[in-house]
């Protein structure tokens, strides 16, 4: 099979700088702050993003230096597949996240909720559209027979995916 190469559109800057103690998920990071800062040549692709309060992000996870098949993920105390987690060690290692949105200043994008890593490459900007985006009638596979959840708010990373 062929390589595929990504180049960064921009950079995501936060507050955390090591996986240590961050926020696994979007939800985790409430009051989170941090910025996008988009190279100059993919400014214009921002043309009118300001109306949307949320946008996914797709990003590198550049500190990622191998990839697990199966882990153990926050969620649970049992090994699963890789792709049945939201567990960083991924073959191609990519992150997505849904942000809020909060200003666009030129090619800088003020986003909150953010539990990426500082410095974090980013691949692409999707808007986020609660039409197509959200569903109804879903499953939750392995989650569903947690006998209790843990908050996703109160769940910070741990060196099991360093």
């Amino acid at each position: 099979m062929s390589a595929i190469q990504f180049h960064p559109i921009g950079y995501i800057y936060t507050p955390h700088k090591s996986l240590e103690n961050m926020p696994i998920q979007p939800a985790g990071a409430k009051a989170v702050k941090g910025t996008i800062e988009i190279l100059p040549e993919y400014a214009d692709g921002l043309q009118d993003i300001e109306g949307f309060s949320h946008i996914t992000l797709f990003y590198h996870l550049h500190k990622v230096k191998e990839y697990k098949l199966k882990v153990t993920p926050f969620m649970d105390t049992k090994e699963h597949g890789i792709f049945a987690c939201k567990s960083p060690t991924r073959p191609n290692a990519m992150g997505m996240s849904t942000v809020k949105l909060l200003a666009v200043d030129g090619n800088v994008l003020h986003i909150e909720e953010v539990d990426m890593l500082d410095g974090t490459p980013l691949i692409d900007i999707k808007p986020y559209w609660p039409k197509f985006d959200s569903r109804e009638n879903v499953r939750m596979g392995w989650l569903e027979k947690q006998p209790e959840i843990v908050p996703v708010e109160e769940l910070i990373s741990d060196a099991r995916f360093v």
